[in-house]
């Protein structure tokens, strides 16, 4: 195991900064997924890791050893790529075995790191194979074992699982965490997929045009977003956003309002404000008894049922006409729309005037020129407002004397 530092690492191509002064600790026997938007920069931030690309400027730590202009080989690092990249012409044991081979380690060593790789992988039995003769996760394997057999301090993992289908995605996905558990070592994961990220990571970093977004547990990431970029990439469906202009009181956007405190928001009154509430979040009026804190009713009209499963997505018209039929991650962007999740078992149909309500505790606050978070869950000031006007009440009739009709 090793201690994996990023310290303001920044790698420029001519004018393009593919990675912005990454900054980033990866603890020993860390399983960190580095998370992203297609061309983000977090393949190339894996790659000045593994020593594949230079940085233009930082430095990169590996245990106590600065690596940054250490060859890959002496890095005490292995690598797994998209592309298995397996050799057509070797059987499993000759693939898994080739780096040995070309280090000139002894025999009984090579046979015994392949034969305890080959275990930890279950591809006992399958060493003489060629690789056209396994199915796809089977090759993986065959590729995570080539990397074991070199027993680095950190694995890197670029995408290994993007080529399989989707079930056996899922399955290798359990494999990769019961991996981390036996090995005991750090891994650095890059994946576009969130839901990899979500479910194998101690932590994700998020990445956005080269730079790092927010770096926490995956729950944190979710929950507690550090802006609006990277609320609306975890999740799925995305997070809903509503612009809208701050008030004495509240939030006032075109088709609802929010009361809730201002004071300590630290913002003018008239400053652009962005709300955001995920799709689970929001309930129909009729089935809302169960929350603390609701919002006031927002009436809409339904468009599009997604029926899932467990769970229906609701496409909700804030306007009284319909809109053309959005996708789900444009749905839930649209100022006029809101994507709303429901149990399988709703009534609810297509062109149905509804009224719903947000969970007050699960509202987001963003200042919308910067995307920075303000705010996760507003304070329920007009149920504050109800419950101190009723004690009032209550006390004036005890010292008048007098009863409740």
């Amino acid at each position: 195991m090793a201690r994996v530092t990023l310290d303001n690492v920044t790698k420029r191509y001519d004018d393009v900064v593919a990675v912005d002064d990454m900054n980033v600790e990866i603890e020993d026997g860390e399983f960190i997924c580095l998370v992203g938007p297609s061309g983000c920069g977090k393949s190339t931030t894996m790659e000045t890791i593994a020593g594949l690309t230079k940085p233009t400027e930082g430095t990169i730590t590996v245990g106590e050893t600065d690596v940054t202009n250490l060859p890959p080989k002496d890095r005490g690092v292995s690598m797994v790529f998209q592309n298995i990249a397996l050799f057509p012409h070797m059987d499993v044991y000759e693939n898994v075995s080739f780096g040995l081979r070309l280090r000139k380690y002894d025999k009984d060593e090579i046979d015994r790191r392949v034969e305890q790789a080959a275990e930890i992988v279950q591809l006992e039995g399958m060493l003489d194979r060629e690789p056209t003769e396994l199915s796809g996760g089977q090759q993986q394997r065959v590729a995570i074992a080539r990397a074991i057999v070199r027993e680095p301090a950190v694995f890197l993992m670029d995408e290994p699982l993007a080529n399989l289908d989707a079930k056996l995605r899922v399955h290798m996905r359990t494999e990769l965490q019961r991996l981390h558990k036996q090995l005991d070592t750090t891994i650095i994961y890059v994946t576009h997929d969130q839901a990899e990220a979500m479910t194998m990571s101690d932590r994700i970093a998020v990445i956005n045009a080269g730079e790092l977004q927010q770096i926490a547990p995956p729950l944190t990431c979710y929950n507690e977003p550090a802006n609006r970029f990277v609320a609306g990439f975890i999740g799925s469906p995305s997070m809903n956003f509503v612009e809208g202009e701050l008030t004495e009181t509240g939030l006032v956007t075109d088709h609802f309002d929010l009361e809730f405190d201002v004071d300590g928001l630290d913002l003018e009154t008239g400053s652009e404000v962005t709300m955001g509430v995920r799709p689970e979040d929001i309930y129909p009026a009729a089935t809302a008894e169960s929350l603390s804190s609701s919002s006031a009713v927002i009436d809409a009209t339904t468009d599009v049922l997604e029926p899932m499963g467990d769970e229906i997505f609701v496409y909700l018209s804030l306007e009284d006409s319909q809109t053309a039929t959005m996708t789900t991650e444009e749905a839930s962007s649209a100022s006029n729309q809101l994507l709303m999740s429901v149990d399988p078992d709703s009534t609810i149909e297509e062109d149905e005037r509804v009224s719903v309500v947000l969970d007050r505790s699960k509202i987001h606050l963003f200042e919308t020129r910067s995307g920075d978070a303000l705010v996760h869950g507003i304070e329920d000031v007009t149920t504050a407002a109800r419950g101190e006007a009723t004690d009032r009440r209550a006390h004036a009739e005890i010292d008048s004397g007098g009863r409740s009709e």
